[in-house]
């Protein structure tokens, strides 16, 4: 299992502590950090400017799907930003503390099979 970081920004602080706490709580994720930040976009034709707080969140490149649909499922954006950074390298205890920490996805089986 490889480890990922996640960066999703959102509105407000409270925002971020109830999506943190939840993907989190959940297994769906090591961790996750609270960046207050600016940020500067372009949104349907106009130049933007918001305080956001930016979640960098630790996961598994297998548990970024079931995290991502949870995270969609809470964010206030229309489009929120949710992208995966391959960890290329990293302190090894750390990246399998994050393996342990993140519930492991099993593949759906699908329906059971009928006689043939």
């Amino acid at each position: 299992m490889s480890a990922v970081v996640v960066l999703c920004a959102v509105a407000t602080t409270d925002e971020a502590e109830r999506i943190a706490r939840e993907v989190v709580q959940r297994r769906l994720a090591a961790c996750a950090n609270l960046v207050p930040v600016t940020s500067v976009y372009r949104w349907k034709g106009e130049l933007e400017r918001s305080a956001e707080v930016l979640l960098v969140i630790k996961t598994t490149r297998q548990g970024f799907e079931p995290l991502r649909e949870a995270i969609l499922g809470m964010h206030a954006y229309e489009v929120p930003e949710l992208i995966a950074l391959p960890v290329e390298v990293g302190h090894a205890p750390y990246l399998a503390w994050i393996a342990e920490s993140v519930a492991e996805v099993k593949p759906n089986p699908g329906p059971p099979a009928g006689p043939r």
